[in-house]
C-alpha cells in the first residue's frame, strides 16, 4: 500500500474526503448478530483520518483502529485524544498484533483493495468470532447526468500530465454490484452475504475539490512543480465551470458477509 502519498498530509487528507451515510450504519447495526454484544468490538482497518470512526465511535461501539501510515495514526489517535474506546494501532493489518477470534466486526472504508490477495479473507475470518462479520465499504463515482459532463470535458487537463494513461473511464450504473459480492461468497469463510447501496452525491467548490484532487495518490505522485502546475491548470478549469462547483454522482457500497464456522 503506497501510504507516503495519503500520509503526507493528514490534515489535508481529513479536510477533504467525505464522510459516509448514517444509514449505512444503521443497516450494518441491523445486519450484526445483536447477541454477540450489545456493542460489538470493532477492528477498523484503513481508517485514514476517521471519516468512518466517527460513526462507529457514535453509536458506543469500541474500535481498534489500525492505519499503517504514521503521520495518519497519529492524527487519528489526536483527533479522538479524548476516546477511552478507541485504540489506534499503526502497523499494517495483515500482520498487526491483534487477538485472534476476539472482535465481532472487521470493517473498511474505502481501503479495502489495499490488502494483500493472500489475508483479504482469511485475516478477517482469523480475527472474528463465532458469526462474527466482515463489512466493507466502497464509494464509486457512477454515470449520471448531475455531473453535467465535467468529468469527460475536463480529461484534456489531465492528458498533459499523464499522457500514456487513459484517465477518462465511464462510470458505472448507479445499480453497481461490487466485484467483492462473488469473492466473499467463492472464499468459503464466509456466508449469507448482503449488499446494499447509498447514493451519496458530493457537491465542491473549488477549494475543497482541489484539496480531495490534492489527496489523491496519482496527484502525490507527480514531482512538485509538475503538480503544482498542474493542480493549477485543473482549479483554471474548476473555477471556470458553472458557479466554478463540480458535483461527483457517488454510490456507496456496503458488503457484508457473516463468518463461516
Amino acid at each position: 500500500m503506497p501510504t507516503s502519498f495519503f500520509d503526507a498530509n493528514p490534515a489535508n487528507y481529513d479536510r477533504a474526503r467525505p464522510s459516509y451515510p448514517d444509514a449505512l450504519f444503521e443497516d450494518l447495526w441491523g445486519y450484526i448478530d445483536r447477541q454477540l454484544r450489545a456493542r460489538p468490538n470493532v477492528v477498523e482497518m484503513g481508517p485514514g483520518t476517521g471519516q468512518a470512526t466517527r460513526s462507529l465511535l457514535a453509536r458506543g461501539w469500541t474500535v481498534t483502529a489500525v492505519e499503517l501510515g504514521s503521520n495518519l495514526a497519529s492524527y487519528l489517535a489526536q483527533k479522538y485524544a479524548d476516546e477511552a474506546r478507541l485504540t489506534v494501532v499503526n502497523a499494517a493489518f495483515e500482520d498487526a498484533p491483534l487477538p485472534l477470534r476476539a472482535f465481532d466486526l472487521v470493517f473498511a472504508a474505502t481501503a479495502y483493495h489495499w490488502i494483500a490477495p493472500e489475508a483479504r479473507f482469511a485475516r478477517p475470518h482469523a480475527l472474528l468470532r463465532e458469526r462474527g462479520v466482515l463489512a466493507v465499504v466502497d464509494t464509486v463515482q457512477v454515470r449520471d447526468d448531475t455531473d453535467r459532463g465535467y468529468f469527460e470535458r475536463s480529461q484534456h487537463v489531465y492528458a498533459r500530465y499523464w499522457p500514456d494513461q487513459a484517465t477518462f473511464r465511464p462510470a458505472p450504473e448507479p445499480d453497481v454490484e461490487p466485484p467483492l459480492v462473488h469473492e466473499l461468497e467463492a472464499s468459503g469463510l464466509f456466508e449469507d452475504v448482503q449488499l446494499w447501496r447509498y447514493r451519496w452525491d458530493q457537491h465542491y467548490d473549488v477549494d475543497a475539490y482541489m484539496d480531495l484532487v490534492r489527496s489523491y495518490s496519482n496527484t502525490a505522485q507527480l514531482p512538485p512543480e509538475e503538480r503544482a502546475r498542474f493542480l493549477e491548470d485543473l482549479r483554471e478549469f474548476v473555477a471556470a465551470e458553472d458557479g466554478g462547483t463540480v458535483i461527483r454522482p457517488l454510490v456507496v457500497t456496503l458488503v457484508a458477509g457473516r463468518r463461516r464456522s
